[in-house]
């Protein structure tokens, strides 16, 4: 293997090491927004009263099955 054999393999495994670590931070960036998403939203049901949440979480799993039922047909 020549020097410019090495060289140019250096280079790709230095590009791919600094795709590979950008694309972690990307993930670990979408990941705490949707923790936050995810927290934000059990804080609105947890402020509604005892029956709005529950009537809530009931027409949230209905379109939920719903949309199942028609991904399915």
């Amino acid at each position: 293997m020549n020097s410019s054999t090495r060289t140019i393999r250096a280079v790709l495994l230095a590009g791919a090491a600094v795709a590979l670590g950008a694309a972690a931070f990307l993930l670990r960036e979408k990941h705490q927004e949707a923790e936050a998403a995810v927290q934000n939203i059990q804080d609105q049901l947890d402020a509604l009263d005892p029956a709005t949440r529950a009537a809530v979480i009931a027409r949230l799993t209905s379109d939920e099955v719903k949309k199942v039922h028609g991904d399915q047909s």
